[in-house]
């Protein structure tokens, strides 16, 4: 898996645009971090806390972490090890924690106010 196979992912998700996070290609929500390529070709990925130690845990050849992301919530992804539906599924929940009400309810294909 490739960060262009998690923008095909992403980009479709309403309120994702492609952009730039220091210099490396870069997913966002409202101007805000959903994940970005790291120089070294793993990506980080916006997780909640509790999940973030459970793929750690469980997975350690996928996910992992270092000292300079303790107490942020995300997760490092060896993209080369991934597999596409899980960071498909971790890609949709993070986005589901960060969109908009509005966001989620066009996903949702509901009208503006319900």
């Amino acid at each position: 898996m490739t960060f262009a196979d998690v923008a095909v992912i992403a980009l479709p998700l309403p309120g994702v645009a492609l952009g730039s996070s220091y210099g490396t290609p870069a997913l966002k929500v409202g101007g805000k971090l959903l994940a970005r390529l790291r120089d070294d070709g793993d990506m980080v990925l916006k997780v909640e806390d509790g999940l973030r130690e459970a793929l750690i845990e469980t997975q350690p050849k996928v996910f992992h972490t270092t000292p300079h992301y303790d107490g942020y919530p995300v997760l490092l992804v060896r993209l080369g090890a991934a597999d596409a539906s899980q960071i498909f599924g971790l890609v949709e929940r993070a986005w589901g924690q960060m969109a908009s009400a509005k966001l989620r309810r066009e996903r949702a294909g509901l009208p503006a106010g319900s």
